[in-house]
């Protein structure tokens, strides 16, 4: 007895093994070169247990094989390639968008997957069509006001704190600029998040960006999440934007408000729409409430998030290097006194120094550190013998391409000059991806960058950033963040300028 069950427990553990590497020769077998896979996880071991950051997994890889266009890598036990040459790039995201034009994450519609992140094709190219003018100039105009006013009572919500303790730890204190930004510019709340209770936001923020094993499962049978009608984020999620969305639209009556924000251009859209409707044969294909509610989950995460990691990481490299912090604020002296104090939309593009800053902030910290898309069908890349078929994943790591000093010298040091007008003209245009490329770009640049500014413009008209004797010098990324993060406290000092 004790021979056969020795004997079954083999059978089982070798059959395992033989399933969880049946396709770990796919890419021996195509010579494409690339990392030996461990069985179960493929190449991402460290990111699938939460060691790592996913990124540093991907740029990992892309340092390691220098001459190589393409390397052949697994998530889990299934096969995808990751594209170094630039050139290829380009195909992927602008040149043959058509035959990628997939994220390749899909979930559950009822479960907040029809976001534009997260949407096919075929969704996708609806979702855009309609949010697109949304997010025109003269409607980021309209929001100025809001994001001026919560950037002011940010400052004045700094200049508080500072009295007591000049130390503070950048990224949970610009988190508070950016939740209310976003919330008064996309839901027309005036949330207290600088000194009221934020525990019920800071439990969706855990929910949203604390990575679940969904992500891996669905690496390990992609495309089985929307079968099963699963969903990467809790019910709780779907439930809170649901709710969101329905109380201000039952607020508001149907109708826009005055505030011009998100929810008012999603009522003007829909208004127009049922007037078209009844003035014409031709049925008009409206949002439905799912939709509007994705929309307002991928928009909130997205704008408050990603912008205040961002912040964060542009306030602590100014208070590493402050003779860069130093120019930029000169620069936004000038801009201040030539505008009478004013920030204006039009005028921004009056900062060029504070462009180059952000700029070199994202390259050095792309917050969508690799850039996903799926084959539509098979494809052959050009200038190679690597071929895709159908529904392969392709991986992009700009994290990678970021700190490649054949495109940025000395590509670890903080250094503004990168996006001199100069040095970015004899650049490949794919050689800085922090919002992606192409048609499915991410369609809230502008807002993004312009809450980060005005916030940028207005701490540096009123603080100096410095070192404190908590200041870290190295940090990595947080493997528990589904973007990149600090896994550290980053402290710095805010010293009110004395001159003012």
């Amino acid at each position: 007895m004790a021979l056969i069950e020795s004997v079954a427990f083999a059978v089982v553990i070798g059959a395992l093994y033989f399933y969880f590497t049946r396709t770990f020769n796919y890419w021996k077998a195509r010579n494409v070169q690339g990392p030996k896979p461990v069985p179960f996880f493929g190449n991402i071991f460290e990111s699938a247990l939460r060691y790592v950051h996913p990124g540093i997994i991907t740029k990992r890889v892309y340092d390691s094989y220098p001459t190589e266009k393409v390397v052949g890598m697994f998530r889990m036990t299934t096969p995808c390639l990751l594209i170094r040459d630039l050139d290829i790039v380009k195909h992927v995201l602008i040149k043959d968008f058509d035959s990628f034009v997939d994220r390749g994450i899909e979930f559950s519609d009822e479960g907040l997957g029809t976001n534009l992140f997260h949407a096919n094709g075929e969704t996708w190219r609806k979702l855009r069509s309609r949010f697109t003018p949304m997010f025109t100039n003269q409607k980021l105009k309209n929001m100025m006001h809001l994001i001026n006013d919560r950037a002011d009572k940010f400052i004045d919500y700094i200049s508080e704190i500072t009295l007591k303790n000049p130390e503070q730890d950048i990224y949970p204190l610009v988190k508070k600029y950016t939740m209310s930004t976003m919330a008064a510019c996309f839901f027309g709340l005036d949330i207290d998040t600088l000194r009221g209770d934020t525990q019920t936001v800071m439990r969706i923020d855990k929910a949203i960006f604390t990575p679940t094993f969904a992500i891996e499962f669905d690496m390990m049978y992609p495309g089985l999440l929307k079968k099963m009608n699963m969903s990467l984020f809790p019910k709780d999620i779907k439930k809170f934007f649901k709710n969101l969305v329905e109380t201000i639209m039952t607020q508001r009556n149907g109708v826009p408000s005055t505030r011009k924000d998100f929810m008012d251009l999603i009522l003007e859209y829909k208004n127009k729409n049922a007037l078209a409707t009844i003035n014409s044969d031709a049925k008009v294909e409206e949002l439905t409430n799912g939709e509007i509610e994705a929309q307002a989950f991928a928009f909130y995460a997205a704008g408050y998030d990603t912008s205040a990691s961002t912040l964060c990481f542009m306030l602590y490299q100014l208070a590493l290097e402050p003779e860069i912090q130093d120019r930029l604020r000169n620069e936004i002296d000038t801009y201040l006194h030539r505008h009478g104090d004013q920030i204006e939309l039009d005028t921004l593009n009056e900062l060029p120094y504070l462009d180059q800053v952000l700029n070199e902030t994202l390259r050095m910290y792309p917050i969508d550190d690799t850039l996903l898309r799926k084959a539509q069908h098979h494809y052959k890349f050009p200038g190679t013998n690597v071929e895709v078929s159908q529904g392969q994943i392709l991986l992009i790591p700009a994290l990678g391409i970021h700190h490649d000093e054949k495109y940025y010298p000395k590509p670890e040091i903080f250094n503004p000059e990168n996006f001199a007008r100069e040095n970015v003209t004899g650049r490949h245009p794919c050689s800085f991806l922090p919002f992606g490329l192409g048609p499915r770009n991410c369609i809230g640049i502008r807002f993004a960058q312009t809450q980060i500014r005005v916030c940028a413009i207005r701490l540096l008209s009123k603080f100096r950033i410095e070192v404190s004797k908590n200041t870290v010098r190295s940090f990595c990324f947080d493997p528990y963040r589904i973007n990149i993060a600090p896994n550290k406290k980053l402290y710095v000092n805010f010293c009110p300028r004395m001159n003012l």
